[in-house]
């Protein structure tokens, strides 16, 4: 099958935080009109700082607005497996293409612990899992054995890793070609034309939300076999992410960025990233050398 892009889609909040999901949706049809597919309630989606209420509306929201054009993965990963099931049978139940399971956070996780947490919540429901391994975040690493392990249930479909190191993404695509049905996505934004040479299914990319177009460029570059193309628009965008990522936190930057693109998408839930004028002038410095608005 072709290569996919998904976009780690932003969360939209109005001045009070509250969530706005009107500005969500409009966010889904830019992506969706840039040729992204979308996954919402990831790592830039704020999930942490949404309640279990608000997962299952913007997730409604989201899928209604994707309306078919656009597959729909949603985060249901949480500390313990009991609300992790809870969420991934409401996400069941809307009707998402896929559900991740981001490792398990705070809650220090043996290997075999993981292994029954991932197995559990794919008993549980008909959606296609994807395991999800981000361990500076979680401090919780699947390794390749356990991801082998795992590819043999029916209903876990394949990873996404965000971990960065180019070697345990080798070896999760080791797994993915010894396990036809897994699927490997990339989740670090320099490494997507290099995932894509080497068997990866795809990418889920959160610097998308900002370059959507470079993002998808990328993907259809390679689709297409013109591998120059694809090399010339990962350059835009590693370039980007380099510039971007060296101000801080990344999710936080890249809502912060987007927000100075287009304020309706709102600021990041507190305590992520306050409003900065020195750093917003640092920011809109780098959306003009791209040629991003701002």
């Amino acid at each position: 099958m072709p290569a996919q892009a998904f976009v780690a889609l932003v969360t939209c909040f109005r001045d009070d935080e509250t969530l706005d999901l009107e500005a969500t949706r409009a966010q889904v049809r830019r992506q969706v009109e840039a040729g992204n597919n979308i996954m919402c309630a990831g790592t830039n989606g704020d999930f942490t700082a949404l309640t279990f209420a608000e997962k299952v509306r913007l997730t409604q929201a989201v899928v209604d607005e994707a309306a078919g054009r656009a597959r729909v993965i949603v985060n249901a990963g949480m500390p313990a497996t009991f609300e992790t099931l809870m969420l991934a049978r409401e996400f069941d139940r809307i009707g998402v293409d896929g559900i991740a399971v981001i490792t398990p956070f705070f809650i220090q996780a043996t290997q075999d612990g993981l292994i029954r947490h991932f197995s559990a919540v794919a008993d549980a429901v008909r959606t296609p899992v994807y395991l999800y391994d981000i361990p500076a975040r979680t401090q919780n690493h699947i390794e390749p054995e356990t991801a082998r392990t795992l590819s043999r249930h029916g209903n876990i479909a394949g990873i996404k890793d965000s971990g960065g190191a180019q070697d345990t993404l080798e070896a999760y695509l080791g797994v993915g070609r010894e396990s036809p049905g897994f699927a490997v996505y990339s989740g670090p934004d320099h490494l997507v034309h290099w995932s894509l040479r080497n068997g990866a299914a795809g990418c889920i990319s959160g610097l998308g939300n900002v370059m959507p177009k470079v993002l998808a460029g990328i993907v259809a570059a390679f689709n297409a076999s013109d591998e120059a193309e694809a090399a010339r628009q990962q350059g835009i965008f590693g370039d980007f992410r380099k510039d971007l990522y060296a101000l801080g936190y990344p999710p936080a930057l890249v809502k912060r960025a987007l927000y100075l693109m287009d304020p309706t998408v709102g600021a990041s839930r507190q305590p992520a990233l306050l409003p900065d004028p020195a750093q917003d002038a640092r920011i809109r410095t780098i959306l003009r050398t791209y040629d991003l608005p701002r």
